[in-house]
């Protein structure tokens, strides 16, 4: 996602006239890699983590945390709750 952003952000740049991408040509042969190259790391980047699984990882356990914060939030209002309880004062 940040390499989608700096890309973003050089063709801003560059539209706006402001630094050095303001400079910069979008000609196939001039400097239209500097533009592509967050893209492209983007695109690797994704394809790794695919392979690898690293965002299925990351979203089951997401899923395991809400799983697990539903289900003590339905025992906390069943009053069977895992908070310790104050013994009854006397």
């Amino acid at each position: 996602m940040w390499f989608v952003a700096l890309g973003l952000l050089l063709f801003v740049l560059h539209f706006l006239g402001i630094g050095p991408p303001g400079r910069w040509t979008i000609e196939p042969f001039g400097d239209l890699w500097k533009f592509l190259v967050p893209f492209g790391l983007a695109l690797l980047w994704w394809l790794i983590s695919d392979k690898f699984g690293i965002t299925q990882r990351r979203e089951m356990r997401k899923m395991d945390k809400r799983q697990a914060d539903r289900r003590e939030r339905q025992l906390e209002d069943l009053g069977l709750g895992t908070k310790k309880r104050q013994p009854p004062k006397r």
